[in-house]
């Protein structure tokens, strides 16, 4: 299940959610919720090397 970085919620039915590597490392996947994004909820990358929204 995947699952948003920032609301910790499932995205498998959620059409404006997005998936991208981390700017920063390129390693870790980040995902986010058309909930988070809409909102501008910050996150953090697995790796802890980026945060956003900047």
């Amino acid at each position: 299940m995947t699952v948003c970085n920032s609301t910790k919620r499932s995205v498998s039915n959620d059409q404006g959610s997005v998936q991208f590597p981390c700017p920063k490392c390129g390693k870790q996947t980040i995902v986010r919720s058309s909930e988070a994004r809409k909102a501008g909820l910050k996150y953090t990358c697995p790796c802890g090397e980026f945060t956003g929204p900047n």
